[in-house]
């Protein structure tokens, strides 16, 4: 499923979720839906660009009804560096115990709908 797919209503609400959660803990929500070209010359997208002091931070949100698996967090990693965004950060509803341990190897940071529901 890409994001195209996912219905809009209920990414809106998550991506609402994610933007009240990051202004709360002190980020600056500099874009939405943000393209930029990497040194790869490929073009790499984000749901949010956040940013905290100098660190800024790509980040997808991804409301699937399935567990993220370890090759969407690899392509978020891949993404980031070849912006030059640091720690990126994934948003969704579950993840993959693959995901989880490359996650914590690779400094991503991984947030459960969950997480931001219950930080309101």
């Amino acid at each position: 499923m890409n994001i195209d797919e996912q219905q809009p209503k209920a990414r809106s609400h998550l991506l609402d979720l994610a933007i009240q959660y990051f202004k709360k803990e002190g980020y600056k929500v500099n874009s939405e839906n943000a393209s930029l070209e990497g040194h790869s010359g490929v073009t790499r997208h984000f749901d949010l660009i956040v940013q905290k002091g100098r660190l800024e931070q790509g980040v997808w949100v991804r409301d699937w009804n399935r567990t993220i698996g370890v090759n969407v967090i690899i392509n978020l990693d891949t993404s980031s560096e070849d912006v030059d965004l640091s720690s990126p950060i994934m948003i969704g509803e579950k993840f993959s115990d693959h995901a989880k341990s490359y996650s914590n190897r690779r400094k991503l940071t991984l947030l459960t709908k969950q997480k931001l529901g219950s930080f309101r």
